[in-house]
């Protein structure tokens, strides 16, 4: 009757006698009502625990039972949680398909701000990769929606290159008031020796020599004083290019007659049957190909000629300075049109000042034009300068 009284529909209970036959149960406990397999199930703990019958979850426990101190076997209760089993298992489906489409939406929240974030870092990278030291004082840091680190980052590295155009530009006047004011008495000094050995019929043989290596040496400093003061001068820009359209064929044919009269050496020079305009200051210009001349010579056995060629194609013309010398090493070549650099001791021997490539390219430039090289190592080099033409 207590079974009975407290079984339900979704709460079943039953006793077993201690040889497992059953001593009472509850009336859905039946043999063919859909719980009857629950009196068969054994090894039921006095701790809950969820056992699938069928297609019903239940809570099961069990526990000895006695009556008047006698023992009458285990009363079992089951209570059916198939309703809430079945809920929990779509919360936590739902929990879990919640928290993957949270996370892939975190993911990509977080990637599209460190994307924002990192955009002002690249464009800087992009912009210092960009900086020359010819152009200092116009850079300007082009930084907007950063974060605030970031804006910090690019407003101390705007005024570093503030700092490093201001260090430039002194450098820059250095060089040349040390060029300008060295290069008169150094004027005066050369005079004064080359009078010396003119005018010294007393003068002993040791004493010509010393007085001929003194006059070399002043003239070599002259000569590199006027060089280094060229190049401050184009790199400050006090240098103007009187850019015109000239008429480059009898400039060269000029520009080889006086390398022959200077060097003694051949000079072919090849031109095109018409003739040839190019934008170009003619001083400058002139002064750039006698230093490749000067340069092929040089590097160049003294039995071997040198070439000049004139090429013209569509809106571009180049003027081409060939050699058959030493040539120039491959990881070496897009170094030597920097100041002072040699290529190697077989280059130092030679007495130049490692300013006249250097030279070459800045006045090149600075009349629109662009100079390469092509070299093989005993196969001699080709130094091009090519400039806008009248087609």
């Amino acid at each position: 009757m207590a079974i009975d009284d407290f079984s339900s529909d979704e709460l079943l209970m039953w006793v077993k006698r201690r040889d497992g036959s059953i001593a009472a149960r509850s009336l859905l406990l039946g043999p063919n009502s859909p719980g009857a397999s629950l009196v068969l199930l054994s090894g039921i703990s006095s701790s809950a625990q969820v056992e699938r019958v069928g297609d019903r979850y239940w809570l099961l426990c069990g526990a000895p039972l006695q009556v008047n101190q006698t023992p009458i076997g285990s009363f079992y209760v089951a209570k059916d949680i198939t309703d809430n089993r079945v809920m929990s298992l779509l919360l936590i489906r739902s929990i879990g398909v919640a928290s993957v489409v949270a996370i892939a939406g975190i993911t990509a929240a977080t990637a599209i701000y460190i994307r924002r974030a990192l955009q002002p870092l690249q464009q800087l990278c992009d912009f210092s990769a960009q900086i020359s030291a010819d152009r200092l004082d116009e850079c300007r840091v082009p930084i907007e929606g950063a974060p605030t680190e970031v804006a910090k980052l690019a407003s101390n590295f705007e005024e570093m290159l503030v700092r490093l155009s201001q260090a430039w530009e002194h450098q820059r006047q250095l060089v040349s008031n040390v060029s300008h004011e060295l290069r008169t008495p150094l004027t005066i000094v050369s005079g004064y020796l080359q009078s010396t050995l003119r005018r010294g019929d007393n003068l002993t043989e040791m004493q010509r020599d010393a007085l001929q290596t003194a006059a070399s040496e002043t003239e070599r400093t002259i000569q590199l004083m006027q060089d280094l003061l060229d190049l401050a001068r184009a790199e400050s820009g006090r240098m103007h290019f009187q850019l015109d359209w000239l008429p480059v064929n009898p400039l060269l044919e000029d520009i080889v007659a006086m390398a022959r009269k200077y060097s003694g050496r051949q000079i072919h020079l090849q031109l095109p049957n018409h003739e040839v305009m190019i934008r170009a200051d003619a001083n400058r210009l002139r002064q750039v190909l006698l230093n490749l001349i000067d340069n092929a010579v040089k590097y160049s056995d003294p039995k071997e000629s040198i070439s000049l060629h004139l090429l013209s194609q569509g809106s571009l013309s180049a003027i081409e300075v060939c050699d058959r010398g030493i040539g120039i090493p491959l990881q070496q070549q897009t170094r030597i049109f920097e100041r002072f650099y040699r290529a190697d001791e077989a280059r130092n021997r030679q007495g130049g000042t490692g300013l006249g490539l250097s030279i070459v390219k800045t006045f090149v430039e600075g009349m629109g034009g662009s100079v390469a090289v092509r070299s093989q190592l005993g196969k001699g080099s080709t130094f091009t300068v090519t400039f806008a033409t009248i087609a």
